[in-house]
């Protein structure tokens, strides 16, 4: 594991900070940026005690891997983990989704940001090594991947059995035998696994899922969304059944 990374802009840096999820060990800002944004971002690493250096667009270069930074970087430490049962801790009707296979960084944090907006409880990850991207992911989550609780799982089927014991209904899509997302009753605390676009979800899994659900089109278009956008479309179908 990674023991220190590098995180990018204003709204990742804040949402580390706030969400406690992970130290934040330094916050570097590039000297002549004081804007508002940046003032804000000040007072908040001020109150949670991180310490603050100005410094010089030159060591905001070395450090940064892309344009968007803004002036500003934080030096910040591994991402603290839940356990499984710590995601139904204070949760009365819960919604856990497991991103299983998703290559991409940026996919990964465009479905992170569209599952936190929608209010879901908690995301369940295989213990693949997100560390090294954590810039890009907290970029494209908006944040949203430093505020979100977040559990490692082996398998999905390890994870479906577990929220199954507890209650939950184990629901994924699937194009055969499905439901249509806008025909299911999706009220009830739900575990729901999203697949990746290249290898998708496993017949061993929709075998045993309690609810397959069909995302219908407008059209004639056989290609499936890509994992972001599917996680858009189900996360505030959910969230307009249950009365926002």
């Amino acid at each position: 594991m990674v023991d220190s990374v590098w995180l990018e802009g204003r709204i990742s840096v804040t949402a580390a900070i706030r969400g406690r999820n992970r130290p934040v060990d330094a916050l570097y800002v590039q000297k002549g940026r004081w804007d508002r944004g940046i003032r804000g971002l000040l007072q908040t690493a001020e109150k949670a005690g991180v310490p603050v250096e100005i410094v010089d667009a030159t060591f905001i270069a070395e450090h940064a891997e892309g344009q968007s930074h803004g002036g500003v970087l934080a030096q910040v430490g591994p991402r603290r983990l839940s356990s499984l049962d710590g995601l139904l801790s204070g949760v009365s009707n819960p919604l856990v989704v497991m991103l299983d296979g998703i290559e991409d960084p940026f996919n990964f944090g465009q479905a992170v940001r569209a599952l936190y907006a929608a209010g879901a409880s908690g995301l369940v990850v295989r213990p693949r090594n997100w560390t090294s991207a954590a810039a890009v992911v907290a970029r494209a989550s908006a944040g949203a991947s430093e505020l979100v609780p977040m559990a490692v799982v082996e398998t999905a089927l390890e994870a479906a059995a577990f929220f199954r014991e507890r209650g939950l209904l184990v629901a994924c899509t699937a194009k055969e035998s499905a439901l249509s997302l806008y025909e299911a009753d999706l009220t009830r605390p739900l575990f729901l696994l999203i697949g990746g676009e290249r290898r998708g979800i496993t017949r061993s899994f929709l075998d045993q899922a309690d609810m397959r659900l069909n995302i219908p089109y407008g059209r004639s278009f056989h290609y499936s969304l890509g994992a972001a956008a599917s996680a858009a479309v189900i996360a505030f179908e959910i969230l307009r059944q249950r009365g926002l």
